[in-house]
């Protein structure tokens, strides 16, 4: 999951994935899951079972626990108030089916929400000129709707630490410049790399930072937040 905080006083927007609830409702279809470049190649039977998951199930399971816990969650694909715009990305080699590129996002329906005290929780399902759906990177749609909202904060939630130097510590306070370097001389590597790239595409467009934690420890966000070493990596705009 990915969280913005649009303002210091913290009003959340989640965009949540669901790769691996995609992967196994597929396998029990005897549907095998293919990926090109990374990218879950989605044709029209893929595309259904990705809304289904996205939409229906992940989307329902956050915002009941959100609600749960004392919050007041609604859920939202891309689709719902023309939020996403998506058109059919378009790679060299195979079709990789309705994998989807942002076009434009229209945030009044988060602005809304956010008015009557909701939390928006998206699925990154994306709408087609002809309102056919396309599978969209999670990360490049919290990036692009963190830009378009100018939130204070965008924080990746991963299954790894953060961004590490090469003596595997935990690498915090980078700027736009010391991450490209990174990169550059392989520190970054392997499938952190777009991760950190949404990130800087984020701060970039205005977002004033954009953290990397580990989703897997509890209470992550808080102490990220709330604490003045943090947990995982901050990169400054």
């Amino acid at each position: 999951d990915i969280v913005l905080m649009k303002s210091v006083g913290m009003n959340p927007v989640v965009v949540h994935g669901g790769g691996p609830q995609i992967g196994a409702h597929l396998e029990k279809l005897g549907k095998k899951s293919e990926f090109v470049e990374g990218m879950r190649v989605t044709d029209e039977e893929t595309m259904d079972v990705v809304e289904m998951m996205l939409g229906g199930l992940v989307n329902k399971a956050v915002v009941a626990a959100l609600n749960q816990q004392g919050g007041r969650a609604v859920g939202l694909t891309g689709k719902d108030g023309g939020l996403i715009r998506a058109k059919k990305m378009l790679i060299k080699g195979p079709d990789i089916g309705q994998v989807g590129e942002i076009e434009k996002i229209d945030p009044r329906v988060i602005s809304h929400l956010e008015s009557g005290g909701f939390i928006p929780v998206i699925a990154p399902v994306g709408a087609g000129e002809h309102g056919e759906a396309f599978n969209i990177n999670a990360d490049v749609a919290a990036g692009k709707i963190a830009s378009v909202l100018q939130a204070e904060k965008v924080m990746f939630l991963t299954n790894a630490p953060g961004v590490l130097d090469k003596n595997s510590k935990i690498l915090t306070g980078l700027t736009v410049t010391q991450v490209e370097s990174l990169i550059a001389d392989g520190t970054i590597s392997g499938g952190m790399v777009p991760k950190v790239r949404y990130a800087l595409d984020a701060v970039n467009s205005g977002v004033k930072s954009a953290h990397i934690i580990d989703g897997r420890i509890e209470h992550s966000v808080l102490l990220e937040l709330f604490t003045d070493a943090g947990i995982g990596t901050l990169i400054k705009g």
